[in-house]
């Protein structure tokens, strides 16, 4: 039996809202590195929807966008 003090509880969470989808942004273009640099870790590792925010369609055009970055040399891989 556990006592009603020590259950675990779920957070609150407010509803997080696709940034692209808000703005109503129609293409990411993988020149412009301003637009998803908030998407990549100080790691340099692109960050899953949960942390970002984005919805699932917006996310993979992210995600692909950085990948052609990081093959045209625009975007590193690893930190120096």
């Amino acid at each position: 039996m556990m006592n009603k003090s020590k259950q675990k509880t779920t957070p609150q969470t407010t509803p997080q809202f696709c940034a692209f989808c808000v703005l109503g942004t129609k293409n990411l273009d993988y020149q412009d590195t301003r637009a998803y640099q908030k998407f990549i870790s100080s790691y340099f590792k692109i960050l899953p929807r949960r942390r970002t925010g984005l919805c699932m369609r917006h996310q993979r055009i992210t995600a692909e966008a950085i990948k052609r970055a990081r093959f045209m040399a625009l975007v590193p891989y690893t930190p120096k």
